[in-house]
């Protein structure tokens, strides 16, 4: 027989280094988990990705057991390591923190395209352009 679904959540935590620290600590303690015990896990398997900011879909059963599934970088992430940025532009629109060119475009969609919602690779470019807008970095698309 299948465990009961409790509930499930998504954690973005840096890969390889997560801690029993707010945000982890609070939202596992609330569903029952134990937090040492997801936080070696999650760190286990991501320690390979160090550096970056892991996604993990966390599914707590009714019998306070979990599991988990790491996903691919944010978005928003993936364009800040393609160009060498701290962060975006505060004033997004207004300020541009950058450009990205049809190509990075082209791979951040390819890489990301399992976790996004999109059909094609040209829906995950238009998916990729936008986070780019709302971040501040002009996006080139193909013509």
């Amino acid at each position: 027989m299948a465990k009961k679904i409790k509930s499930q959540f998504k954690l973005n935590l840096p890969a390889g280094a997560a801690t029993p620290a707010p945000p982890v600590g609070p939202v596992l303690g609330q569903h029952g988990v134990a937090i040492m015990d997801f936080v070696k896990r999650y760190n286990d398997e991501t320690a390979d990705k160090r550096g970056q900011i892991i996604p993990a879909i966390v599914t707590v059963y009714e019998d306070k057991s979990f599991t988990f599934v790491t996903m691919l970088p944010p978005v928003a992430e993936l364009i800040k390591k393609k160009l060498n940025l701290q962060k975006g532009s505060g004033k997004a629109g207004r300020e541009k923190a950058g450009k990205l060119s049809a190509a990075q475009l082209r791979e951040i969609a390819e890489e990301k395209m399992k976790d996004l919602n999109a059909y094609d690779i040209d829906a995950a470019m238009k998916v990729v352009a936008g986070a780019a807008r709302s971040m501040g970095v002009e996006a080139e698309t193909e013509v």
